[in-house]
């Protein structure tokens, strides 16, 4: 079967009313504002550039010597390119946001935006006005609809994370590739890759890896999110996440709760079969102070239920919870 990238974000929307001054971080930026796709009033500034630094370097740790710090319910990402699979634990995404790579011979950038939950991965490489690119990736320290913001190194152009679309800047209007990834537990993938590396905490920074700077961000009960000043979508809970299919532009969303409560959904958004799963075992990075306590809200994958040209359709074969 085919994975279908998908997107397991927070339920936000609407955008930021207020009109902030974007430069008021005192951040000096060569960026051409005047090119630009939406209006600068949405964007917030709050932090100089790469005050969250990205990850340039990434060091790898074999899976046994991973398993010394990472715990079996965290959350990773996981890329596997010609074979080549990495995993790259939320814990250490949530303190840097985006890292700079290459897998399988393919430039990519793997970001996370903990105000969205939202785990994506681009490719780097931009055919855009007859010249081929290569970019990386920074964090501009601006928002926009409580979103990342990222900035290319070598132009200077704004990106929202959430579409991977150039908003401001020389590539304003442009799209980067999106690299269809999975977020599942540590354990998930040991199983799975058992040959896999995983990204280290040797980041050559300091930071609290494993504790959790959001504390109860993604409770149910919170209607107005943090740092979010824009009218808030009333019909699920503000923070339910909820998993996007997007075919030719048009989007579905399922909120988790449903995924959960069904185990597996089959349906045909706009034409294309696909098949949607959920299974435990994957804790929420946002919930309490120390990310191994965090509630289990599982991991979802969807894929296109086809083999050999034959549809398939799956049932749920048992559901049995453990009690000790």
């Amino acid at each position: 079967m085919k994975l279908i990238g998908i997107l397991l974000v927070l339920l936000m929307s609407l955008p930021v009313s207020a009109q902030r001054n974007i430069d008021r971080v005192g951040q000096q930026w060569n960026t051409d504002k005047e090119n630009r796709i939406v209006d600068l009033d949405e964007i917030v500034a709050l932090l100089p550039r790469d005050r969250i630094p990205p990850i340039d370097d990434p060091v790898y740790w074999e899976i046994d010597r991973a398993k010394n710090t990472f715990f079996e319910h965290e959350p990773v990402m996981v890329v596997d390119i010609e074979g080549d699979a990495r995993a790259y634990p939320l814990s250490i995404l949530m303190w840097h946001e985006i890292v700079n790579d290459e897998i399988g011979g393919k430039p990519i950038s793997v970001t996370y935006c903990p105000l969205c939950n939202a785990a994506i991965v681009f490719d780097r490489r931009l055919a855009h006005g007859g010249e081929e690119l290569l970019l990386d990736f920074g964090t501009s320290g601006m928002l926009r609809k409580s979103d990342l913001v990222m900035w290319d190194r070598q132009t200077e152009t704004w990106w929202q994370q959430l579409t991977g679309e150039g908003i401001v800047g020389k590539l304003a209007g442009a799209e980067l590739t999106m690299v269809p990834s999975l977020l599942i537990s540590f354990e998930e993938f040991t199983g799975s890759y058992p040959d896999g590396k995983v990204l280290s905490t040797e980041t050559g920074a300091q930071r609290d890896y494993g504790g959790n700077p959001y504390e109860r961000y993604d409770d149910l009960g919170v209607e107005q999110p943090r740092l979010f000043d824009g009218e808030v979508d009333d019909r699920l809970p503000a923070m339910e996440r909820v998993i996007n299919i997007t075919v030719n532009k048009d989007h579905r969303i399922y909120p988790l709760s449903v995924i959960q409560e069904e185990g597996v959904i089959h349906d045909e958004p706009f034409g294309k079969p696909i098949v949607v799963f959920h299974q435990a075992g994957a804790v929420s990075v946002l919930d309490t102070p120390d990310i191994t306590e965090g509630r289990d809200v599982g991991a979802v994958s969807v894929f296109e239920p086809i083999v050999n040209d034959k549809r398939l359709t799956f049932q749920i074969y048992c559901r049995c919870i453990s009690q000790s």
